[in-house]
């Protein structure tokens, strides 16, 4: 038996992951992503014209140096979703693998855009595309299934590698939504089928173990932003919504109540007419049909003019920028680098939490500390998680019944929390929960 998990990214902080898998000489890789705040770079930035070297030297993609070390051949990359942390890479890495790039349609829709906006490298790898609930025939002796999960993306999976030694799972991301807005909810049945035909290995993300109970629902997001834009005195005013350009569902929501709020959705910036544009175009979501989108520095600059010439009162803008980031949509509005004003009792939504570093919550407080100053009122907590929370991990434990655990999307904190909760499951460090580094590997024993 030859069976060896590669930790190349994502295992000593969120973002940038990539993990191998090598069953008997045969390598499956999961995931090519970037880490977007190392370089404090947001979802409009364009890093097309970097070089891999580069770019792995700033810790921003993963280091796969460590695959010239591991005996075997590549036989497949799989890519769980669209978020770039997890396809973000495949530009700059993919090229160097003679396999082919397997994702759901939306996540390989976008990858296609990221390849045809490459100007570094020529990625040639053929794309194959595997629709939740299905299964694809690797090798002779690996079976790929994707299980239908919920995440804040649409169309994300979590990928099943079927073995001679049983079942591989990679849970990175995930969560239990049964109310989602957009797409269907998990595919219980299916993880507990493969729970009960024997899983041996079990790679789970733990961005969020330490959060107590259960994720809430998408549904909850949609009524906590209908409280504050239907709910407050904005009828005079410009109403702005900040939130992740890739969240269809929360985009679909907050477009669907600037409709009942009897004004034009305006969805600004590049990553935005990027992810809802792919997801309109292929049928995964439809926008009202006044919907307008803009992402080209000149279409945006005339987009503002119209707004404030038509009355801010008749536009709902939707724009990249929650984090505070420098060049992003809404920093560029709140230090009057666009044609749009803000005013006195103008309304922000921030439909996103900070992402927890001491760089993004600087950022967002120079960028909050702006806006007050223009007398806007803001509106924070009309967001849900797309991760995980503690009970649901338990939940997943319990279903799949692994034999051995390793945990990714964190740093050592989040990794060794989650080492913490399986060990209330009856797992024990050391023995069947293990924490690696990236670059480290994990050679599993059995006798067959």
């Amino acid at each position: 038996m030859q069976l060896e998990v590669v930790a190349i990214g994502g295992y000593e902080e969120v973002g940038r992951n990539m993990t191998a898998v090598n069953i008997d000489g045969e390598i499956i890789i999961f995931d090519m992503g970037v880490r977007l705040d190392r370089i404090m770079i947001h979802e409009d930035t364009d890093i097309s014209k970097m070089h891999s070297l580069n770019l792995i030297e700033m810790g921003v993609i993963p280091d796969d140096t460590v695959m010239k070390n591991i005996e075997g051949e590549v036989k497949a990359i799989v890519l769980t979703h669209g978020h770039l942390d997890h396809i973000g890479a495949i530009t700059k890495l993919a090229h160097r693998y003679n396999a082919p790039i397997i994702g759901t349609p939306y996540t390989l829709e976008l990858v296609k855009r990221e390849i045809l906006s490459e100007k570094k490298f020529d990625v040639r790898n053929p794309l194959i595309t595997l629709e939740n609930g299905n299964k694809l025939d690797l090798t002779a002796n690996i079976t790929l299934e994707f299980v239908k999960i919920t995440h804040s993306i649409p169309d994300a999976a979590m990928a099943v590698l079927h073995t001679p030694y049983g079942a591989v799972v990679y849970g990175n991301d995930f969560k239990f939504d049964n109310f989602p807005v957009v797409g269907e909810k998990p595919d219980y049945r299916a993880l507990k089928r493969i729970g009960k035909q024997g899983v041996i290995a079990m790679v789970s993300e733990s961005t969020r173990v330490d959060y107590e109970g259960k994720t809430a629902s998408e549904g909850v997001a949609a009524n906590l932003l209908k409280n504050d834009l239907l709910g407050t005195d904005n009828e005079d005013n410009a109403v702005v919504v900040t939130t992740f350009s890739s969240h269809i569902a929360r985009i679909k929501s907050i477009t669907d109540i600037a409709s009942k709020m009897g004004r034009i959705p305006v969805l600004v910036g590049r990553s935005m007419s990027k992810y809802c544009g792919i997801a309109q175009d292929i049928g995964l979501v439809k926008f009202p049909k006044e919907t307008k989108i803009c992402w080209d520095p000149s279409s945006i600059d005339k987009t503002f003019h119209q707004v404030m010439k038509d009355g801010k009162e008749n536009y709902l803008m939707i724009v990249t920028g929650h984090q505070g980031e420098e060049g992003a949509v809404l920093s560029r509005m709140a230090t009057n680098k666009t044609a749009f004003r803000f005013e006195k009792y103008d309304q922000v939504v921030f439909s996103a939490d900070v992402i927890p570093n001491p760089m993004n919550a600087a950022q967002r407080y120079l960028l909050e500390a702006r806006l007050k100053l223009a007398g806007v009122r803001l509106f924070k907590g009309a967001h849900v998680s797309g991760h995980a929370a503690k009970e649901d991990h338990r939940d997943i434990l319990r279903w799949l019944q692994p034999e051995h655990l390793i945990p990714a999307h964190g740093d050592f904190n989040l990794t060794s929390s989650y080492a913490k909760l399986a060990e209330e499951e009856g797992f024990r460090l050391g023995e069947d929960v293990h924490l690696l580094r990236n670059g480290q590997s994990l050679k599993f024993e059995r006798v067959i």
